[in-house]
C-alpha cells in the first residue's frame, strides 16, 4: 500500500502548487491513499468549506489540520459533517470534529490520526495519553495507522515517533514548514520524519512575506503577515510504502519540488 502525504498548504500559492502537482505525484508513486495537511490553505490561516472540497476534488482522500484549525470560523458550520477531515485529536472532549478517520484502501481500512504537540504551542490535552486510546480504537479495524503530528519542537516529535515505534505505520511531523532530512524506518517498522515541510511560496519565510518577518525580528513590533502572491512555489511531501497485511513500513522517501529541485525523481 502506497501513501502520499503533502505538507502544510499555505495560501493560494500552496493551493496552486498542489493542484498542478498532485496528479503527477499520485501517478509517480502509485498512491493508494493521498493525505494533505490543509490547516494554512485559506490565506495562510485556517480552512474554508470551498477550499476543503477543492483539495478533495484535486485528488486528496483525507485533509488533516493543526493549530490554525479554527481560524476560519465557518469551519464550525461543516466540520462535523466533513467525513474526510481530521483535526487534532487532543483537543478537549466535546470539541467539534474528530481526530480519527477511517478510509477504505485496497479493501482494507486505514486509520488517519491527527495530533498536536504542546511544547511552544497552545495548551491542550496530552497527545501521548490521547494516542493510546486512539490506537486501541483503530486496532479494532486495522493495523494500518498513519499519524500526522503537528508540533513545534523537534524533540517532542522524535519522542512521539519512538513512543509509537512498531505501533503505527507512520508518524510524520508538520507545522514548522521546514522539511527535515531525517526520514527513516524505525527499528520496529514505523516510518518517521520530523517535519514534512510546506507547500506554498518558495521565496518566503514559512510561507509569508519575508519583509514583514524581518521587520518583526528587527523591531519586536506587531506586523501583519501576508502570503505573497507568486508563481514561485515549493511542494513538500513524503511517500510511505507499507505492507498490505502487517501495516509495517517498507519504504519512506522525501519529496521536494521547487526551482532548485525540479525533478520528480
Amino acid at each position: 500500500m502506497n501513501i502520499l502525504f503533502i505538507g502544510d498548504i499555505v495560501g493560494k500559492p500552496g493551493r496552486d502548487a498542489l493542484e498542478q502537482n498532485i496528479g503527477k505525484l499520485k501517478k509517480q508513486y502509485q498512491a493508494d491513499l493521498t493525505i494533505v495537511n490543509g490547516e494554512n490553505a485559506a490565506h495562510g490561516k485556517g480552512l474554508t468549506k470551498k477550499i476543503y472540497h477543492q483539495i478533495l476534488d484535486w485528488g486528496a482522500d483525507i485533509v488533516t489540520l493543526g493549530n490554525h484549525t479554527w481560524d476560519k470560523k465557518e469551519i464550525f458550520d461543516f466540520i462535523d459533517e466533513a467525513t474526510q477531515l481530521v483535526r487534532p485529536a487532543n483537543y478537549p472532549a466535546g470539541t467539534p470534529g474528530t481526530g480519527l478517520q477511517f478510509v477504505k484502501v485496497k479493501n482494507k481500512q486505514v486509520a488517519v490520526i491527527n495530533l498536536m504537540g504542546r511544547t511552544f504551542m497552545n495548551p491542550i490535552d496530552d497527545p501521548f495519553q490521547v494516542i493510546d486510546d486512539l490506537i486501541d480504537e483503530a486496532k479494532k479495524k486495522t493495523n494500518h495507522i498513519f499519524v500526522d503530528f503537528h508540533a513545534e519542537a523537534t524533540s517532542e516529535k522524535q519522542a512521539m515517533g519512538w513512543y509509537l515505534n512498531g505501533r503505527v505505520s507512520a508518524v510524520v511531523g508538520t507545522h514548522t514548514h521546514i522539511q527535515t532530512s531525517d526520514e527513516r524506518i524505525l527499528p520496529d517498522g514505523t516510518a518517521y520524519i520530523t517535519d514534512v515541510g510546506m507547500t506554498g511560496p518558495y521565496n518566503s519565510i514559512l510561507g509569508v512575506e519575508k519583509e514583514a518577518v524581518i521587520r518583526r525580528f528587527k523591531t519586536s513590533l506587531p506586523v501583519k503577515f501576508d502570503v505573497p502572491e507568486t508563481e514561485n512555489t515549493v511542494l513538500s511531501g513524503v511517500y510511505v510504502s507499507i505492507d498490505d497485511q502487517s501495516g509495517i513500513a517498507k519504504k519512506v522517501k522525501r519529496i521536494l519540488i521547487n526551482e532548485d529541485h525540479l525533478s520528480f525523481d
